[in-house]
């Protein structure tokens, strides 16, 4: 069983940044593709950016892109995600989620999710 633990997030003002980090659990941590999602009250969840196995290819939301940076280390077994020039509607739960199933990596349909982590922006 997978474990996905985040941490890093927190109240930004608008402009601000925040590092979000999830660490695993799984000893084969370079099988798995990994992506992060949020989910705002009241709105589906979305994808925000997904990386494959090898943390070379990276997939990220049109909204996102040229804010946010995601990262695999495979050596720590940590995924973290940069956010820079945040806004207001990035305000959500941030999820880490995982799967060792990544043909189709790109779409984003992982298995394992952690608990969340929020982040609000004023």
């Amino acid at each position: 069983h997978v474990q996905l633990v985040e941490s890093g997030g927190g109240s930004v003002q608008a402009g601000g940044s925040l590092r979000l980090s999830c660490s695993a659990s799984e000893y084969e941590y370079t099988c798995f593709c990994m992506g992060w999602f949020r989910q705002a009250p009241g709105k589906e969840r979305e994808q925000v950016a997904v990386v494959d196995s090898y943390g070379g290819s990276i997939n990220y939301a049109d909204s996102v892109k040229g804010r946010f940076t995601i990262s695999k280390d495979n050596v720590a077994n940590t995924l973290d995600l940069q956010m820079n020039s945040l806004k207001p509607e990035d305000t959500a739960m941030y999820y880490c989620a995982a799967d060792i199933r990544c043909v189709y990596w790109w779409r984003g349909n992982f298995w394992y999710s952690g608990q969340g982590t929020q982040v609000t922006v004023s």
